[in-house]
């Protein structure tokens, strides 16, 4: 059995990152298919010194978002699955509005007319905050911002606030930051992304895989998934036999 068991998928920015790409990243990665994605971005961290600028753009880019039927390819959004995703992901906006530790900056939801739950950003002030740690599956995104000087405590976070370990993408220019944000997140996820959105990998390329509680880490795509399938079995052939019990290295000298 191959297990595909749920994400809490996230974007990592350094204070090097260039913020148009990470904008595209973060609507693209959290809105695209209303949020019903595994691997759709859930989570953010972003330093304080670039959120002014992240905010602004990411909310103008976010309200430029069409959502409506999925015929008309104008739509980015379209309604969400069934009347239990609309009630759950709801839920967890609800939470949001009530509580002293987040802002719901914008989105809503509608079902008078289908399941719409439009595209929803949630900035709070802990990093474990509920939305920051459960799977939504939803077009919810929320934003933790951290101080530059404690950017070693925004990656312990990121590493350890959550149980799933499916996806995430570092957002860095510094390339001594790239490399060692890699190495930092080597058990948070199965497919991390460079400067780009945390979803949409390419089977046959990207073994799609996690660990932790997002699955067995052998999906499609690479040859570990082949070894769930076989029972492995090795044939030795001797082409030239022995009669002699005794080793070569057992001769007197």
């Amino acid at each position: 059995m191959v297990g595909e068991t749920g994400g809490k998928d996230f974007i990592f920015v350094h204070p090097s990152a260039e913020i148009p790409p990470l904008i595209s990243a973060m609507v693209r990665g959290a809105f695209e298919y209303q949020g019903q994605k595994c691997a759709a971005a859930s989570r953010a961290y972003v330093p304080r010194s670039l959120w002014p600028q992240v905010k602004e753009m990411l909310l103008a880019k976010t309200a430029e978002i069409k959502v409506g039927d999925p015929s008309d390819f104008t739509n980015l959004m379209a309604a969400v699955i069934d009347r239990s995703a609309f009630d759950s992901i709801k839920s967890y906006i609800d939470y949001a509005r009530e509580s002293d530790e987040a802002e719901v900056l914008t989105g809503h939801y509608d079902d008078s007319k289908g399941y719409f739950v439009y595209p929803t950003i949630i900035e709070t002030t802990n990093p474990r905050f509920k939305t920051m740690r459960e799977e939504i599956f939803g077009p919810v995104l929320t934003i933790y911002v951290y101080e530059d000087d404690e950017l070693d405590s925004a990656v312990r976070h990121c590493k350890e606030d959550t149980i799933y370990a499916l996806t995430g993408s570092i957002f860095a220019q510094s390339r001594e930051a790239i490399v060692a944000l890699e190495s930092e997140f080597n058990y948070t996820a199965g497919n991390i992304y460079i400067n780009d959105k945390p979803t949409g990998s390419t089977v046959g390329l990207q073994p799609f895989g996690g660990s932790m509680m997002s699955g067995t880490n052998d999906k499609t795509g690479t040859k570990m998934n082949l070894y769930r399938w076989i029972s492995a079995r090795t044939i030795k052939e001797n082409f030239v036999p022995t009669d002699d019990v005794n080793y070569i290295s057992m001769q007197e000298r």
